[in-house]
């Protein structure tokens, strides 16, 4: 049976190498599928858009950011994460402990001419998840790789407060 509970949470991003750091806080429902598999759901703050160089006028004469979905598949030996909802960019990464796992972004614009995908290689080198009978923190470490360029170390931190 699919039951869910909504929480807090702490999702951080940090680069060990490059100067990339990125923290959202909002509540999340976590919904539990079996023992040790959960899906968890949050909305991601927009970002906020410089202006372009060449604006573009709507038809309210305004760019307004849309907020992001963002859904997580949990389990203590896989991580998927998907990102949508914003018409410009979406992003899907799965990453399991010890191969090399696929990072995909689409870009969805005028200057994509059509397919505007991105495949990248991520390896993963630990991945924990803590907490019983509910997940509390997950942490995941790992590389992004473009062919045979690697592209920076991460670690993606999860916090669910109960």
């Amino acid at each position: 049976m699919l039951t869910h509970h909504r929480k807090p949470v702490c999702l951080s991003l940090v680069s060990t190498d490059l100067p990339i750091w990125s923290v959202v806080e909002t509540a999340a429902t976590l919904y539990q599928k079996d023992r040790d598999r959960f899906h968890l759901l949050l909305t991601e703050p927009a970002i906020e858009e410089q202006e372009p160089a060449f604006p573009v006028a709507s038809a309210s004469g305004a760019t307004a950011a849309s907020p992001r979905l963002l859904w997580l598949e949990i389990s203590p030996q896989r991580v998927i994460m998907t990102m949508q909802g914003n018409g410009k960019l979406s992003y899907r990464h799965l990453w399991e402990r010890g191969i090399y796992g696929l990072s995909r972004y689409w870009l969805n614009n005028e200057l994509s001419h059509g397919n505007g995908q991105i495949r990248l290689r991520n390896y993963t080198i630990s991945l924990t998840l803590e907490g019983r009978p509910l997940p509390e923190h997950l942490r995941l470490e790992y590389e992004l790789w473009s062919e045979k360029v690697q592209l920076g170390h991460y670690i993606l931190s999860l916090e669910i407060h109960h």
